[in-house]
């Protein structure tokens, strides 16, 4: 397993050993020292989740305030663009946000720790996503960064409008927005 740094120093991308032959492939998509010693702490799941979204669908920003979830994400089918922004006020990379193509054929995951809004838009016909949370989910605690805020100014790799849960099309601009300390 190696991670592989991006542009806001805490969220990584996590590309897998993979061992593939005439028959197929294998590699291990979650080893917990494995993953300890790549991100440099031990992290505890509590929570795994799957889901099958369309082409065009964007889901997202979303976080939870009192009970913030860090996410290991990844493509089993399709490929999306994966996005995540740092909402930590004494971080120095507040408001600013991070994207990666995650996909079945580049088997790339990516770790989103605690204190950052989440969110994909799926750039193939279908994709499937799945992911860990080290929280378990709160629909009382959840608030949704608005996708398109020009203060964040994410470039959604998306010719067409995207396709949107009400709740994400009215979610939150930045400056508007409950973040951490």
């Amino acid at each position: 397993m190696k991670a592989i740094a991006t542009a806001i120093p805490a969220v990584l991308v996590i590309e897998p050993a993979v061992f593939g032959d005439a028959r197929g492939f294998f590699f291990e998509s979650w080893n917990r020292k494995a993953f300890a010693a790549a991100v440099g702490h031990d992290v505890e799941f509590v929570q795994d989740n799957h889901s099958m979204s369309l082409g065009g669908v964007l889901r997202g920003l979303h976080y939870q305030l009192k009970r913030p979830q860090g996410k290991l994400v990844r493509v089993v089918a399709g490929e999306v663009f994966d996005v995540a922004v740092d909402l930590r006020r004494s971080s120095p990379t507040f408001g600013r946000w991070v994207g990666e193509r995650l996909s079945a054929a580049n088997r790339r995951m990516m770790w989103i720790p605690a204190g950052f809004a989440h969110g994909f838009v799926v750039t193939s016909q279908a994709a499937e996503f799945l992911y860990k949370t080290t929280d378990y989910y709160a629909p009382e605690d959840e608030r949704t960064l608005l996708w398109n805020d020009p203060a964040v100014g994410i470039a959604w790799p998306v010719g067409a409008p995207p396709v949107l849960k009400p709740r994400d099309a009215a979610g939150t601009p930045l400056a508007q927005a409950e973040t951490y300390s």
